[in-house]
């Protein structure tokens, strides 16, 4: 099945799921390209996104299988310029190829958080988080669709850093779980809270920069 591979950042980052979902699908429309449909009642585009972000995360690395209506011949290396023409700002179509590896092999993400300060970074704040995520349990409160669950994100990520870029804003870098299971990097930030609440940031952006299969290795 044909992938995507697109960037959703600046305002677009408030565009949810489902909306985002309705802009592709537009997009499509717009771009004179003709996508697929199930059969059924209710048939909908044969289109899907891979692991949707949270609203208000930003990425540079999103993928979307599609399917081709029969009988649209539009060559898939030309998909990836006509639907960029027709995106809203902020969602960027890098590029579109034929097949893609089977999303059952994503396995990491590494995703950036920005923890901004208004009165500056607290002292110690670098050592501490260190610390915190270097412990060897880290329990914090998930929601899920049977409601609050305590679980363990330790096991969950790797290779977590730490650094300063300015005097107001801390870099936290990880690898984190996308699926089985899966470990959304904004519960980094509830650990933060929950266990050092004295260096919670005023302000917190998520980033995703890439996804990786299980042997570490680009997914695409």
């Amino acid at each position: 099945m044909p992938r995507m591979l697109f960037q959703k950042t600046g305002d677009a980052v408030w565009i949810s799921h489902l909306d985002l979902m309705r802009v592709l699908q537009r997009a499509f429309r717009r771009a004179g390209i003709l996508l697929k449909h199930s059969q059924g009642f209710t048939p909908h585009p044969c289109l899907s996104i891979a692991m949707p972000l949270s609203v208000g995360v930003s990425s540079e690395y999103e993928l979307a299988d599609f399917e081709l209506e029969e009988g649209d011949e539009t060559p898939i290396a030309q998909i990836a310029a006509r639907l960029d023409q027709v995106m809203p700002q902020g969602i960027h179509v890098v590029r579109t190829y034929p097949n893609g590896q089977k999303l059952k092999e994503l396995k990491w993400l590494k995703a950036r958080l920005t923890l901004i300060y208004d009165h500056g970074v607290p002292e110690r704040a670098e050592d501490e988080l260190r610390d915190l995520f270097a412990r060897p349990s880290l329990t914090v409160e998930k929601h899920s669709k049977k409601g609050p669950v305590e679980v363990d994100i330790q096991p969950m990520h790797r290779d977590t850093t730490i650094f300063r870029e300015d005097a107001h804003t801390l870099i936290l870098e990880t690898v984190a779980s996308a699926q089985d299971p899966t470990l959304n990097p904004l519960l980094l930030i509830t650990a933060i809270e929950t266990y050092l609440p004295q260096y919670k940031a005023d302000f917190t952006k998520c980033h995703r920069i890439r996804v990786y299969n299980r042997a570490m290795e680009p997914f695409t």
